[in-house]
């Protein structure tokens, strides 16, 4: 019997070094006669395998920060890949040519990351675009009106909570009524000429982020929205399903009163693709940061296949991809699956899957820690402003496709 059958695989790639394919027996005895001489310090391995850190972390003593806690502790594991994430968002996604979209599900904003997190990483400049659920973007206008939201409990009657007038999003409770003071402002807001035409999503939510921010100013309660925010700072927000929210709600009451306000899905595919076309033809790169899953990632991610597939303009995929979720990619829980999947509906470019991370975790643990490692790290950038450019960008779009569909 051959080397090779004995072992499963070829040996003599491993020369003289111990390895599973060798002499078990030869092995063992050199090991035994090494430990008889004395304590021996292992030699350095000559694997590419091998090339990785060596885990030595340093003691957790209580006066580490963030980003010495995530480098020299998140080691393996998730953990591992959170550290991977943060490294990859700071020192990748955020040099100065790059363009990054963020995409958001499940319900971030209601538990103050909106706050916390979101509005802090687009001042600092690290987030250029946006897609949202438009849960995420209504609940997050609470906190802009003034209205509260507070700590529970998941384990409280749903049914003592019902006759309280208390509505519950897990462990996050609030009053009935923040409810109803939201949809009303929302309607009186849509009930205004500037809303009364078809719109972009990003249209819609820059009319309606002006005056969350003069709600906000009236009332003295500084910057709580990331709507406002957004505005403020001219980061455009879609939402991929605008109907699928209390904001698209009362847009949908307010047409049956005779307004004229429609959010136009197919602007928003167009406008989306163009900042994604802009982003490359500008000799910058595109970078995709995915809190979750759902519409809202494959939203952002389909603008490669618009531009490539369905529009014929010469194109590759994004650059950078980093996503985290709790969804498994054998039920079909990941919209688009793995970054090694999107290369093959050419999502992401194949020669930048180096570049791409899923981190498997709750994006209400992973968002605080990314963003504090983030802003610890790099200095802000100046804001891009996508909002401004959409015409521009949209005319280059234009151009490129009657060039390439001539």
């Amino acid at each position: 019997m051959s080397e090779r059958e004995r072992g499963g695989f070829k040996a003599s790639r491993h020369g003289k070094k111990a390895s599973p394919a060798g002499d078990k027996s030869k092995q063992k005895q050199a090991a035994e006669r090494r430990e008889a001489k004395g304590v021996r310090v292992a030699t350095k391995h000559r694997s590419a395998f091998l090339r990785g850190a060596r885990i030595n972390p340093r003691r957790i003593d209580g006066t580490e920060t963030v980003v010495q806690l995530i480098d020299g502790t998140f080691q393996a594991y998730n953990s591992g890949r959170l550290r991977e994430a943060c490294q990859l968002f700071s020192e990748k996604m955020l040099q100065r040519d790059v363009t990054v979209g963020l995409t958001l599900t499940g319900a971030l904003t209601p538990a103050g990351l909106g706050m916390s997190a979101l509005i802090p990483l687009i001042e600092a400049g690290f987030v250029d675009w946006i897609i949202s659920t438009g849960a995420n973007l209504y609940h997050d206008a609470h906190f802009g009106l003034g209205l509260s939201m507070h700590r529970g409990t998941p384990n409280t009657s749903d049914t003592v909570l019902r006759e309280e007038g208390v509505v519950r999003i897990y462990d996050i409770f609030f009053d009935y009524d923040v409810l109803l003071s939201t949809d009303a402002f929302f309607r009186k807001i849509l009930r205004s000429p500037e809303f009364q035409r078809p719109m972009s999503s990003a249209e819609f939510h820059w009319l309606c982020g002006k005056y969350v921010a003069a709600r906000e100013q009236a009332l003295g309660i500084g910057n709580k929205s990331l709507l406002s925010a957004a505005y403020s700072c001219g980061v455009p927000v879609y939402t991929s399903s605008p109907g699928d929210s209390s904001i698209g709600m009362n847009v949908a009451a307010l047409q049956l009163e005779g307004y004229g306000c429609v959010i136009d899905p197919s602007r928003d595919v167009n406008e989306t693709a163009s900042i994604v076309l802009n982003a490359k033809r500008s000799r910058g790169r595109s970078a995709v940061l995915i809190m979750g899953g759902g519409s809202p990632k494959n939203f952002a991610l389909q603008t490669e296949p618009q531009i490539q597939e369905v529009l014929g303009i010469d194109e590759k995929g994004h650059d950078y991809f980093l996503q985290v979720t709790d969804a498994r990619p054998d039920t079909g829980g990941l919209s688009g699956a793995t970054p090694a999947e999107a290369v093959s509906w050419g999502k992401i470019d194949p020669d930048r899957l180096p570049d791409a991370v899923v981190c498997y975790l709750d994006s209400t643990v992973a968002l605080p820690l990314l963003t504090s490692y983030a802003l610890a790290k790099r200095k802000p950038r100046k804001l891009k402003r996508l909002f401004d450019k959409r015409e521009a960008n949209m005319a280059r779009l234009q151009a490129e496709f009657d060039k390439a569909n001539r």
